[in-house]
């Protein structure tokens, strides 16, 4: 019942508090273990690990939820950020890919691979905001909104947040994974790394999104 409440209910703006605590969390909390390594996680007690990662799939779905609410424009376009930014960073970092970013964590990622997922999100915000000017949707897309509320520059900047906190996310899901000594979270999804490769980014990427467009 909960959960049916959750996607049906109209958006609940009251909750802002908790989508920047949230934001908050993961780029204070993501810095610090990332920063650690993977050989600090499993000192910590397991039910504190169980806690915390309920947590951030419980604030995840939550946002998930009240994104869908806002329309299926805005949560689509939030969506393909994190699709957008990890395409990106793929094939450019498989390209240009000079300077790793964090070799202890996940060997394959590189500062170029970041930069072109970075370049990546602003030219689908380029045509998504086209989009949204000749085309009637639901709802306001995740670019669209943030445009209006801070202006291009501002919106520009946010992306880049954005872009950055999915990459901590990432980074996170793999220290995670190479803590515990496994390749893949799950063999669900053969050859893409398991279910979680496919939410990692999207788990501090919602709550932030709504962080900065919730009114």
């Amino acid at each position: 019942a909960g959960v049916a409440t959750a996607w049906a209910s109209p958006p609940m703006h009251e909750l802002q508090w908790l989508w920047w605590l949230a934001a908050a969390a993961w780029v204070a909390g993501g810095a610090l273990a990332l920063r650690a390594g993977p050989t600090h996680w499993p000192s910590l007690p397991r039910p504190l690990r169980i806690a915390l990662g309920l947590a951030l799939l419980a604030v995840a779905w939550w946002a998930l939820a009240q994104a869908r609410i806002v329309g299926v424009n805005y949560l689509l376009s939030v969506l393909c950020v994190v699709w957008m930014a990890d395409i990106a960073a793929y094939f450019g970092g498989r390209a240009f890919g000079r300077r790793k970013l964090a070799p202890q964590i996940s060997p394959g990622k590189s500062w170029e691979g970041v930069a072109s997922g970075m370049l990546g999100v602003l030219v689908l915000a380029a045509l998504w905001l086209a989009f949204d000017q000749h085309v009637a949707t639901d709802s306001a897309s995740l670019f669209t909104q943030l445009r209006h509320r801070f202006g291009v520059a501002s919106m520009v900047l946010a992306l880049l947040a954005l872009v950055a906190i999915s990459v901590v996310g990432d980074l996170f899901e793999s220290l995670i994974k190479r803590a515990v000594g496994v390749k893949d979270s799950s063999a669900l999804l053969p050859g893409h790394g398991g279910v979680l490769d496919r939410l990692d980014a999207l788990l501090p990427v919602l709550p932030c999104a709504l962080a900065l467009t919730t009114v």
